[in-house]
């Protein structure tokens, strides 16, 4: 799974990485070096304008959702905080996630992922989880493939009201590899920048050529490197987190 992530980059920069013209202003993040399931994040999606007939080209934007699905059928948003993965395997069949595959996908703007490796305490011999960061070896951007989904909130009665609605996304995930995989046996999937526009076009709704878009962050090239357990603690949001310890 990925549970944990890096987000740093100011909106003006992811702006212009992902050829995005315009961005909330009123609502930016501050920079995250312990991103958590629930927490707001940066995604980058294409939606029709309201009320277009069809005519019109998607639009890109860029704008902050909440990181964990709720689908549009929950009864309640809490469900989000245990699907803020889906498995690339399944994705294209589990109710929870096979509509907004084909419909509502987006790009997670990422610094690096955490992952936890098993073993034991040194001293103690106690077992214990040691975090690794993950990131590319060159320090670009991933752009994390995302799913997001729209739910409605049955107690605001007004549709008009922004109240009413949340957006939130999920990571889709693979088996990991290179160095991710000495650490951990999932990893999330990126999307390239050639396929940044077939990736979002939410017209584009054949199951297997998206797919096919689906790949390794940086192609493969990650280095991982241990770091303080402080991370374990959603309440460290510093960089000092991406500090790397002596094992």
């Amino acid at each position: 799974m990925c549970g944990r992530y890096v987000s740093t980059r100011r909106p003006q920069d992811l702006a212009q990485l992902f050829h995005v013209a315009q961005w909330p202003a009123t609502e930016a993040l501050a920079p995250n070096w312990n991103v958590a399931p629930t927490d707001d994040v940066w995604a980058v999606l294409e939606r029709v304008p309201h009320g277009d007939d069809g005519g019109t080209a998607p639009v890109r934007e860029l704008r902050p959702l909440r990181w964990g699905l709720v689908p549009s059928w929950a009864k309640e948003p809490k469900v989000g905080a245990r699907m803020i993965n889906a498995r690339v395997e399944t994705v294209h069949e589990k109710p929870a996630f096979r509509r907004a595959f084909v419909k509502r996908r987006c790009l997670l703007p990422a610094d690096g992922f955490y992952e936890w490796q098993p073993g034991k305490d040194a001293a103690t011999g106690k077992a214990r989880k040691q975090p690794y960061f993950i990131h590319p070896e060159d320090d670009q951007v991933m752009a994390l493939a995302g799913l997001y989904e729209y739910w409605r909130d049955a107690a605001v009665t007004r549709d008009d009201d922004p109240a009413a609605w949340l957006m939130t996304c999920a990571i889709i995930t693979t088996e990991a590899t290179d160095a991710a995989g000495h650490v951990h046996p999932r990893m999330p999937l990126a999307i390239t920048e050639d396929h940044y526009e077939a990736w979002l076009d939410p017209r584009h709704q054949d199951p297997d050529a998206l797919r096919a878009l689906l790949g390794r962050p940086a192609d493969g090239h990650l280095d991982a490197r241990p770091v303080s357990t402080a991370v374990n603690d959603v309440r460290n949001k510093g960089p000092h987190l991406l500090d790397a310890i002596s094992l």
